[in-house]
């Protein structure tokens, strides 16, 4: 069975090597960078599982390095894990904004850390339900290939962003509330911020183009995802 690689960005030394120690024990291979230039060469060549990145980085900063690896048709899909000593909301929404999957404020327990990066990595395995493919109104999630099609052209999402579209598309003309949605399309033990889910949303609307009014919200509650030409 192939070993989960990991890359650790992360300029703090012993630190980083504490969260390496405790990756191998648990199986993990782990790629060491320290600096945000290198990260985005180790992402390239090695095509790490899943990345946790300092958000306080030499050379390029963690969002910036976020931002580009979501920007790539390359690297959208891997899931990314913030480290950061920033911990106002504001920090956190900014973090998930550029496409952070969750978001883990220092100091933090090494074993939730693990129990995060394990629950990342279960939202991106295979399961017999991945095998559907859902059309509908011109928008088609493929959960086998990781992929969205609009009008037939695909479009690049996070992972955050294609468990949320997945979600709703499923369940046409439902309203979730952010809570659901929380639990269903990114995890019951993501960090959970009362903007959490808006911030995904309004990315999504974006990357939609002409039919982000599908996605609508429902006052008081949350959202749903409804065709407007078909109520």
């Amino acid at each position: 069975m192939r070993t989960t690689k990991v890359l650790l960005v992360e300029d703090d030394r012993p630190l980083a090597e504490i969260i390496e120690y405790n990756l191998n024990a648990n199986g993990f291979e782990v790629i060491r960078s320290s600096d945000g230039q290198d990260a985005l060469n180790q992402v390239h060549q090695r095509n790490p599982d899943i990345i946790l990145l300092d958000l306080m980085i030499p050379v390029i900063d963690g969002l910036e390095v976020c931002r580009r690896l979501r920007a790539s048709v390359e690297t959208a899909s891997i899931p990314i894990l913030i480290l950061t000593a920033k911990s106002e909301e504001v920090d956190q929404i900014v973090g998930y904004r550029v496409g952070a999957d969750d978001y883990v404020t220092k100091p933090f327990s090494v074993r939730v850390l693990m129990e995060r990066i394990k629950s990342l990595l279960r939202r991106q395995q295979p399961t017999n339900s991945n095998l559907v493919t859902v059309p509908r109104s011109g928008i088609v999630v493929d959960r086998l290939k990781h992929m969205v099609m609009l009008d037939e052209q695909p479009i690049d999402l996070t992972p955050s962003e294609f468990r949320l579209l997945d979600t709703l598309i499923r369940q046409p003309g439902r309203a979730f509330d952010r809570m659901e949605l929380i639990d269903s399309a990114l995890g019951s033990d993501t960090v959970v911020l009362d903007r959490t889910i808006d911030v995904h949303i309004r990315s999504l609307r974006k990357k939609l183009g002409g039919k982000a009014d599908f996605i609508q919200t429902v006052r008081g509650v949350g959202y749903r995802f409804q065709d407007p030409n078909t109520i």
